[in-house]
């Protein structure tokens, strides 16, 4: 209970820190200058949040992440801590696709969007797609890693649920490999919909990359399937443990 609630309070003032930080250099359009330290902001923040809550981390398969050039990343989405690990410990800088309500917090919204992040409004079609369309250009010609919760959404029971076509979509449009990782042990750590957390480890497998070449939008289906078979056998669920029906859609 106390490392509990130390954790929140200490927590939510190196929050408030790192995104006044970020959130002043884009006030004070210094644009460079958060280019440069975005990526270094991001990951004290999560190190330090992941060290106040007693998480440890731990990487397989980093170095399929080390070459350059754009691609997105597809994982599966249990926890609040999935983002701090992924930012803290992948071997690359990573810019998430998110909804649009984390770009509206005061301060932090501000900062998360001047790092260059994603904010998709999904009750908004169109809006959502001139974002994606706007992250495929950012990939092609900056060469940046995207990461993108290919669920949607946190699983309320930690199994991998069905995924969204979008994240392959914009694979295919933008001419970039999917890159399946599969987090391991966020759940048990702080569950959808809990408050609490309780200290544990947090395992990132990386795998091979999935490439695009060849593809057209007609073939969206089967790459989100492949997608989904290998981030499953990253979890460890393999195949058993859902089929093409459980998790069409």
């Amino acid at each position: 209970m106390l490392r509990v609630l130390f954790a929140y309070g200490a927590g939510s003032l190196v929050t408030a820190w790192y995104a006044c930080k970020a959130a002043l250099y884009s006030l004070l359009r210094m644009e460079s200058r958060l280019c440069r330290e975005c990526d270094a902001i991001q990951r004290r923040w999560s190190k330090a949040m992941l060290w106040l809550t007693g998480c440890g981390v731990r990487v397989e398969g980093g170095e399929h992440l080390r070459e350059r050039g754009g691609r997105i990343i597809v994982c599966n989405h249990q926890s609040w801590f999935d983002v701090w690990a992924l930012t803290a410990y992948l071997p690359t800088s990573v810019r998430f696709v998110t909804k649009a309500e984390l770009g509206k917090i005061p301060i932090f919204g501000r900062a998360w969007k001047g790092c260059g992040h994603i904010s998709i409004d999904r009750r908004d079609r169109d809006r959502a797609i001139e974002s994606l369309d706007a992250a495929g250009r950012r990939i092609r010609d900056e060469g940046i890693t995207i990461a993108m919760f290919a669920e949607g959404t946190r699983s309320p029971s930690g199994k991998l649920q069905r995924f969204k076509k979008g994240a392959f979509v914009l694979a295919i449009q933008a001419g970039v490999p999917i890159v399946p990782v599969g987090m391991i042990g966020t759940h048990q750590i702080m569950p959808k919909g809990s408050l609490w957390f309780r200290p544990g480890e947090i395992v990132i497998r990386v795998g091979e990359p999935i490439q695009v070449h060849g593809l057209t939008n007609d073939d969206r289906d089967i790459l989100k399937d492949r997608a989904w078979r290998a981030v499953a056998e990253l979890k460890g669920e393999g195949p058993a443990a859902g089929t093409l029906e459980n998790q069409a859609g």
